[in-house]
């Protein structure tokens, strides 16, 4: 066959490139709807509802033809004298129908007295969410035969809060109190079967299934912390934070298997520091100190999936990722503008890291033993800097990030922490000439970046690379009325190619126009 494309993965190995396989056709629709109630002139109800739906046809292409100039999608091939076997789902098609709800209600007051509260609970409903894909090759399968459902319906989280703020001597007063509790809840469901007729819209076979996942995760917390200044230029933060996590109900099935795991709970206690002194009636001196606990998502423990454009393997034996971070920062208010310098430090035991297995459309989630990252950040904003109505804005950040211990994986130890560069840079400027238009040129800078553990994707500038890059975006923007706007846009004005798993938007032309009520 001819077609395939030569070239270098991230390992700087020779392969072909077949094809595209993950070309979208999205059409997406979202609304929201918000409420308010007062009961009073310092308490307020809030209802907010949200639906989101959205109708997706993933279609590949192939770049193989044979000798009569036919695509080739499955089968047998010889590319360059080397013989090949492309399995039938080579090439993957998805049909993705999916409808969510989320449910959003608070109660709080707000007297700016000695106590004031709020209650809050949330629901997120996958009230439908499916996924077809065939198991017979094209260019059959555009017209049907056989295939999946993959159905997540079931899946959803919800959340539970209430907190508190006590003011025992005002609101300027040397004492500031917050305090709360809370519940998140999470449950996953995912039922994969082949189909009865046709994968395009054949229902689900109950008696043929593929594999059926799931899981729940729970966790309570209570905290709270004191705002105190306990002398004339100094302010303390102390604070306190309990979780109770909890793991259960978890499964894996296939047609020929059923693996339940063991239930799993945990509980953490998370202190945290902090400690300001006015320097002067314009800067101030901050440092911080905290630990912070991240347990892994139902997702990550039980959601296995397989097939599609992308699959997942998942790990039961998970552990929770547990940080400390540190700051220093010193800030001044420049009259027009803030500047403000960040040395910053953490250590994570545990930490929970997601990455594709080399050279391929799985990934895994998995521990490593300990990472470290240190460094220091500088960061500005003004306005009417130099001329009225001109706003600059920037950031640089150098961070050295590294894997400091992984018993699993030595390899990893001493290589740079992926997807954190150790330069990343930010520059923006805005100018207002009246209060109709803006004018805006922004710049981002990042780094050379890692996708592997272990660093062996050297070559950044090739598929499921994370590589540097350099780009300019530009805006104007015209307030036709106090309604409607107007804007246009060139993002990545300069056609920088970079890449990130796949190649990003080169120079892009975007137009708006905007109505608010």
């Amino acid at each position: 066959v001819a077609g395939a494309v030569p070239g270098l993965n991230t390992t700087n190995t020779p392969w072909y490139l077949l094809g595209s396989g993950t070309a979208y056709h999205t059409v997406q629709d979202h609304a929201k709807l918000k409420l308010a109630y007062d009961f009073s002139s310092t308490v307020r109800a809030t209802y907010t509802l949200g639906w989101w739906q959205n109708s997706s046809e993933g279609r590949p292409d192939t770049y193989l033809r044979n000798a009569a100039g036919q695509p080739v999608w499955s089968g047998p091939v010889n590319i360059g004298g080397r013989s090949f076997t492309l399995a039938p789902t080579a090439f993957p098609l998805t049909n993705d129908a999916q409808t969510h709800y989320m449910h959003g209600l608070s109660v709080k007051s707000n007297t700016q007295g000695v106590f004031d509260w709020e209650v809050a609970a949330s629901l997120y409903d996958y009230s439908k969410d499916q996924q077809r894909a065939p198991t017979v090759a094209l260019p059959l399968a555009s017209f049907g035969g056989a295939g999946t459902l993959q159905d997540q319906a079931g899946t959803g989280w919800n959340t539970l809060a209430a907190k508190g703020t006590w003011r025992p001597f005002g609101v300027g007063g040397q004492h500031i109190v917050d305090f709360g509790i809370g519940r998140d809840a999470y449950k996953l469901s995912i039922a994969k079967n082949n189909v009865i007729g046709s994968w395009l819209d054949g229902a689900a076979n109950p008696w043929s299934p593929v594999s059926n996942v799931g899981g729940k995760t729970e966790t309570f917390s209570a905290w709270a912390q004191d705002t105190w200044a306990f002398a004339p230029r100094w302010k303390a933060v102390l604070g306190l934070r309990y979780e109770d996590w909890k793991a259960s109900d978890g499964f894996t099935s296939t047609a020929t298997a059923l693996q339940r795991y063991a239930s799993r709970s945990e509980a953490d206690f998370s202190p945290k520091a902090a400690l300001a002194y006015q320097l002067a009636t314009d800067t101030v001196l901050k440092a911080s100190v905290g630990r912070a606990v991240r347990y892994p998502t139902v997702g990550e423990l039980y959601g296995a999936t397989s097939g599609g454009a992308l699959s997942f393997i998942n790990d039961p034996n998970l552990k929770p990722e547990k940080s400390w971070t540190g700051e220093l920062s010193l800030e001044k208010d420049l009259g027009n503008g803030l500047a403000r310098a960040t040395l910053f430090h953490e250590t994570t035991k545990n930490a929970l890291f997601s990455q594709l297995i080399p050279n391929s459309t799985v990934s895994r989630v998995q521990n490593v033993d300990k990472v470290r990252t240190t460094g220091v950040e500088l960061a500005y904003t003004g306005q009417d800097v130099f001329m009225r109505g001109l706003d600059l804005g920037g950031s640089l950040t150098y961070a050295n990030s590294k894997t400091v211990a992984n018993a699993a994986f030595p390899a990893s130890v001493g290589k740079w922490q992926p997807r954190v560069p150790q330069w990343r840079s930010t520059l923006y400027a805005t100018y207002k000439p009246d209060d109709r238009w803006a004018f805006t040129v922004a710049a981002r800078y990042s780094g050379r970046q890692y996708s592997n553990l272990d660093n062996s994707d050297v070559n950044a500038f090739a598929y499921f690379g994370a590589s540097k890059y350099f780009t300019v975006d530009m805006r104007v923007r015209y307030q036709v009325t106090k309604q409607v706007s107007a804007a246009f846009g060139i993002d990545n004005a300069n056609n920088y190619q970079y890449w990130n798993f796949h190649p990003y938007p080169q120079r892009t032309y975007t137009a708006e126009v905007r109505w608010d009520l």
